[in-house]
Formats: C-alpha cells, sequence, structure tokens
C-alpha cells in the first residue's frame, strides 16, 4: 500500500479514536495526547516505504522523533496524559458555548481539524518520498536550525517549568507569588517563545520537501501555515484569559513581542520571581 494512504487510515484511526474517547470521558484533550506521537509516526511510515534507504527522510525522521520525544515530556510531566488533565482552555471555552455547540466543535475543530493538521505538517516527508534526491547543503542548514529551535522550546519549556514549580511553592506556604506569570529568560523577548521555536520547526520540515522538490513551490506549506494560524488563534484565546486574571499582564503585553522573539520595548521592567 502507498504510504499516503497508510497514513490516511491511521488518521482515520485516530480521528475515531480520539473523538470516541472524549464522548465518554468527558474531556477534550485527547489530540492534546497524541499531538507528540501521530507527526513521528507519519514521517516514519515515508521512512520505512523508503526502505530506510533514503538519507534526507531518515534525517526529517530522526529529527522529527526528537521533538516528538521532547514535547510527550514536557507535557507528560504537566499531567497530560493523568485522568483530569484536560487543557484549561478546553474548559474555560466548554462554559462559554452551548452544549450541542461545543459538541460540534469538539467533532469537527478539535478532533477531525487538528487530526488533518497534523497530518498535513508531516506531509513534506511525502514530497521527499516523491523525490529521492540527494542530500546536499541546504538539508544541513535546515537541519542545524531545527536543532537550534529544539534547544530553544526545551528552554523556554524549562524555565516555564520552574516558575510554576516556584510558584505553587509559594502558595503552599502562604504567600502571593510575585510575579504571578514568567516575564524573565526567554519570555522576556517573546510572551511565547515556546510556541515560536514550535512553529518554526515545522517551517524547517517543510523546507525539507523544498530540498527534496529542489523548488520552495510546494503545496504543502498549507500545513505550516495553518499551524501557524492555529497557534495565532491560540494565543489571542490564552492571553485573553491571562489578561483576565492578572491586570498586570496588559503591560508585559505592551513591552514583549507576541510570538517572534525580539528585545522589549522601553518602559517597564520584566519582574524577577523573588523568595
Amino acid at each position: 500500500m502507498e504510504p499516503f494512504f497508510v497514513c490516511l487510515w491511521i488518521l482515520a484511526g485516530v480521528c475515531a479514536a480520539t473523538w470516541v474517547l472524549s464522548l465518554i470521558t468527558g474531556e477534550h484533550s485527547w489530540v492534546d495526547r497524541i499531538w507528540s506521537l501521530v507527526p513521528v509516526v507519519y514521517v516514519w511510515v515515508f521512512a520505512i516505504a523508503a526502505g530506510l534507504q533514503d538519507a534526507r527522510l531518515d534525517l526529517m525522521a530522526g529529527l522529527v522523533t526528537l521533538w516528538g520525544a521532547r514535547l510527550t515530556f514536557n507535557f507528560a510531566r504537566k499531567g497530560g496524559y493523568a485522568p483530569g488533565g484536560e487543557d484549561y482552555r478546553w474548559v474555560v471555552l466548554r462554559g462559554r458555548m452551548g452544549r450541542g455547540a461545543f459538541a460540534v466543535f469538539n467533532l469537527f475543530f478539535i478532533v477531525i481539524y487538528q487530526n488533518v493538521l497534523l497530518l498535513l505538517i508531516a506531509l513534506p516527508a511525502w514530497t521527499a518520498f516523491q523525490h529521492p534526491t540527494p542530500l546536499n547543503g541546504f538539508d544541513l542548514v535546515c537541519a542545524v536550525l531545527f536543532l537550534v529551535l529544539l534547544v530553544g522550546e526545551t528552554v523556554a519549556d524549562q524555565q516555564q517549568w520552574a516558575f510554576h514549580q516556584w510558584k505553587k511553592a509559594e502558595v503552599v506556604a502562604g504567600r502571593e507569588p510575585s510575579p504571578r506569570f514568567l516575564q524573565t529568560g526567554l519570555f522576556r523577548f517573546s510572551r511565547h517563545p515556546n510556541f515560536f521555536c514550535e512553529q518554526a520547526q515545522w517551517w524547517v520540515v517543510f523546507l525539507f520537501g523544498c530540498a527534496a522538490a529542489g523548488s520552495l513551490l510546494q503545496w504543502t506549506v498549507i500545513g505550516p501555515l495553518l499551524l501557524t494560524g492555529l497557534f495565532i488563534g491560540s494565543t489571542v484565546f490564552t492571553e485573553s484569559i491571562s489578561r483576565s486574571r492578572y491586570p498586570e499582564y496588559a503591560e508585559y503585553q505592551r513591552r514583549t513581542s507576541p510570538i517572534v522573539p525580539w528585545f522589549p520595548r522601553r518602559g517597564g521592567e520584566a519582574v524577577t520571581a523573588r523568595s
């Protein structure tokens, strides 16, 4: 069977599984739970179909596996796989929508749209499968860039993890955490540096497909484009929640770049966590 059709069967299976599980458990983070796993499977399907003899596909599969392992670890330590580990944003959104409207949203957006997106971002591997050309210097540049972004996302997530552990300790000790959200480290230059690195990694995956085909004009650009659109929408929603919880978040928004890391605007300094 052609590897693309294998991926379509996997897509159908994960759509059905995540939808049924959301109905059974009443939780709607099942796509979140397979987010770091399924794209890895898709890329390996193409690499294996090439007999593990295509250096570019093998490289892509290895890099995407590193991405998936790191993201899976971070998601697990935050309790994402535990019962009740539903993303707080779905809880908020469910409270704003009627039951029927959210059921439709769950099926068509959370389940179908997001799962299709996970396939689309992996499809540059299909381009590479169709164009088995030798590795070149552009591939090596892409590999280095991917690893730099992987390190950046790892650092950002670790900084966020350490901050939230400190914040929990402050609450347990009966103290009011100050600051109430992370503003230092990489978060001094971007309000969401981890989001930036995540999106950029999949743009790099797209470039691997371009390197194989010898052209930037590839229809698979739809994957990273839609992923970027999803992250923009998610960021706007997430920040609306943060601003409602923390009035001082508005000042942080004023001085700090939303996604792309950049030097902070003058006027107002980042607040460092203190014991």
